[in-house]
């Protein structure tokens, strides 16, 4: 086990108030039978679930200016002891559904207990600075691991249901195809774009035609925040598009974008000079 530093926002959720019984409730039905819906019920109840993590919090003076002047206050640094894989050294973030689990980690008893949800530990997953693989829940329990690839395709299909635009709603009558002739000047601006934007690593465009409506369609090879990227790809193809609606975004961890670019080639692939 090693330690890990990052900075995170205290809950007002005490820890002993924590407990998951319908996520526990899924996980024992997921490890007696994997079947798909039973999975995907519990990763329902992992994304709704308030977790405990240990760690050591303390206070580090920090200095900024206001009104002219230096002025010493304080910022709130919080350690994490990962969980580390015997064969692999990779690490990993150890949360937990309740105190009873959190106290089967020996010697963790005294920690500092924080509470933080899958939207907070995904971000900590996917921060380059983490230098971790993804995480375990209830390592010392009927513990299920989230690699980091899985984490990531969790976060981006929630952040995308959850976003009022660009979507494409259940039930839509969708048709994907080719371009009958490529908007060369709207994919010039885009690569340009997408260049200066270090958290894409390919984007893929289509031709999309909703309830009878044809626009075009980018699937997006990224990590980081989803709003800012998507934000970012719209206002540059702004020009170029008569109807907002005329333009849909998706993730690549989607199913239905994976399967719409399969085999085609992305118009923007990020560098390594990148």
């Amino acid at each position: 086990m090693s330690d890990n530093q990052l900075k995170v926002e205290n809950s007002q959720v005490p820890a002993e108030d924590i407990h998951n019984p319908e996520l526990v409730a899924a996980i024992d039905k997921m490890q007696e039978d994997g079947s798909k819906p039973n999975v995907d019920a519990m990763i329902t109840e992992v994304v709704k679930a308030r977790f405990i993590l240990p760690a050591n919090v303390r206070q580090i003076p920090q200095a900024h200016t206001q009104n002219g002047k230096t002025v010493m206050g304080n910022s709130t640094q919080v350690q994490f002891r990962l969980l580390e894989n015997n064969q692999t050294k990779q690490k990993f973030f150890g949360v937990f559904t309740d105190m009873d689990e959190m106290n089967k980690w020996n010697g963790v008893a005294g920690s500092h207990k924080v509470v933080t949800d899958f939207d907070s530990i995904a971000g900590m997953v996917m921060d380059p600075k983490s230098n971790t693989e993804g995480f375990v829940i209830n390592a010392f329990g009927k513990s299920v691991t989230f690699p980091k690839p899985m984490v990531i395709s969790i976060k981006q299909q929630y952040d995308y249901m959850r976003r009022k635009k660009n979507i494409i709603e259940n039930g839509t009558q969708v048709k994907i195809g080719e371009p009958k002739e490529y908007p060369i000047d709207l994919m010039a601006t885009l690569i340009n774009h997408l260049s200066t934007e270090p958290q894409v690593n390919a984007a893929y465009l289509r031709m999309i035609e909703k309830d009878g409506k044809t626009g075009y369609f980018i699937v997006v090879d990224f990590l980081g925040d989803m709003n800012s990227t998507f934000e970012g790809i719209a206002d540059a193809a702004k020009p170029y598009i008569d109807d907002e609606d005329a333009l849909t975004i998706m993730p690549i961890t989607m199913e239905f974008a994976r399967n719409s670019v399969k085999d085609i080639e992305p118009f923007y692939q990020k560098t390594e000079e990148e």
